[in-house]
């Protein structure tokens, strides 16, 4: 029987696990320890309010991962109040994908999103989860851009 549940530290470590894995799956190449960077910015933000995660859970084991952090800048029309949710960590332990966990998890922490006050949700979906964001009602903006510093 899967519960959900919000993200506590004492399952922060099996959930950087899950979220280092996702990246693994997604391709990314390991050239640093990431664990004692993610360690640090969940510590603060759990703290501070500004990343709130759901999780499923089936017993004891963490099977569907999601996070949402809060940020703040200046207002604009598409989003008067100028908070946002950057939405990550949205992963589904493979035995377990296929049966609505993902969307349950995303219906959550979307909400969290609109309770803090955001006027908007931002992801950069992988190619597997383009699907469930645009039949959530997510919408691509072909306008994004990136500069790595």
């Amino acid at each position: 029987m899967l519960s959900y549940q919000k993200l506590t530290e004492e399952k922060v470590d099996r959930f950087i696990e899950m979220r280092i894995n996702q990246l693994r799956e997604e391709g990314a190449t390991e050239d640093i320890d990431l664990v004692p960077a993610l360690k640090d910015y969940y510590k603060r933000h759990m703290s501070d309010g500004t990343f709130v995660s759901w999780l499923a859970m089936d017993g004891d084991k963490i099977v569907g991962t999601s996070g949402m952090s809060f940020v703040e800048k200046p207002p604009y029309f598409g989003c008067p109040s100028g908070r946002m949710g950057l939405l990550s960590s949205m992963f589904t332990d493979p035995g377990y994908r296929r049966m609505g966990i993902a969307k349950e998890l995303l219906s959550r922490v979307v909400e969290e999103a609109r309770a803090y006050g955001c006027g908007t949700v931002q992801i950069t979906a992988s190619d597997m989860g383009v699907l469930l964001y645009t039949d959530f009602g997510f919408v691509k903006n072909g306008n994004f851009m990136q500069y790595k510093l």
